[in-house]
């Protein structure tokens, strides 16, 4: 493993020196996902920004060259499980927090609801969220990250899989023969960018503390929904903080050329990173 994300690590400030692209994606299994192992070869697809077709799964690392903060975040974009947005909701945001010495890990995840998926969410799209916290986990030193600052963000559909990770998740096996599966899938924070379904998210003490971000035009059960779900959190004793913005529906992501208060939810979500002492 060691030996595996220090060569990774050479790859990656290679191909961050040119200008433009996109670091390398490293799959989060060495002989596929389980249950997906004979299609890890096949081509992913791309739709414009979107890419579809994701059989292996993967992590494409964005990891700060100076004043890192030893903070991480896993970003799960939205799509609907029928698609990864990675524009808005995935590579342009990890820039943006790797120039401010955070390390970003955009998460191509298994999608259950796209045309004839045998996926679910539950048994693979999670199991690729908890495996991707648990590489990171496992390659903390290697990154320069701390193992104890490690987060989840999704966006809608993503933000799913962020909620249902901090709700359940394990110590990690400490006698297993694979290194990464000794890690824990527990995130230490978490931010919920306009998720759906949010009548399934509950809160419990010992919870992981939670940044949502939402549109007040979004759909009542996510407008209202991220309401009531912050309330939830306040009841357990969790700590939460809840951006709703007035002009601001579904899907507003991050755009380096925004100008609106919901465009700029990034700078109030490394605030409240700062706040929460997670990030000096």
């Amino acid at each position: 493993m060691r030996l595996r994300i220090s060569f990774f690590l050479s790859l990656l400030l290679t191909t961050c020196s040119l200008a433009a692209e996109i670091p390398e994606a490293l799959p989060l299994w060495e002989k596929g996902a389980p249950g997906s192992e004979a299609r890890k070869d096949e081509a992913e697809q791309t739709e414009g920004k979107n890419v579809v077709n994701v059989h292996n799964p993967s992590i494409t690392p964005f990891i700060p060259t100076k004043d890192a903060t030893g903070v991480a975040v896993i970003i799960a974009p939205g799509g609907g499980h029928s698609k990864l947005c990675l524009g808005h909701e995935g590579y342009a945001l990890a820039e943006w927090f790797q120039q401010r010495g955070i390390a970003a890990f955009v998460l191509k995840y298994r999608l259950a609801r796209e045309k004839d998926s045998t996926y679910t969410i539950q048994d693979h799209a999670m199991a690729d969220m908890r495996r991707a916290i648990r590489t990171v986990r496992a390659g903390a030193k290697e990154w320069g990250i701390n193992p104890e600052r490690i987060g989840v963000m999704g966006f809608s559909a993503g933000g799913e899989l962020a909620a249902f990770a901090a709700m359940k998740n394990d110590a990690g096996q400490a006698d297993a023969a694979d290194v990464i599966e000794r890690a824990s899938s527990r995130p230490d924070f978490q931010a919920l960018i306009y998720p759906g379904t949010s009548g399934l998210f509950s809160a419990e003490k010992g919870m992981p503390p939670l940044f949502i971000a939402c549109g007040y035009g979004d759909r009542p059960d996510i407008a209202e929904g991220m309401a009531t779900l912050y309330l939830k959190y306040k009841a357990a004793g969790v700590k939460a903080e809840l951006h709703i913005y007035s002009n601001a529906g579904h899907g507003f992501g991050y755009k380096p050329d925004t100008n609106t208060a919901a465009g700029r939810w990034p700078e109030r979500f490394t605030e409240w990173l700062t706040n929460s002492g997670l990030m000096k």
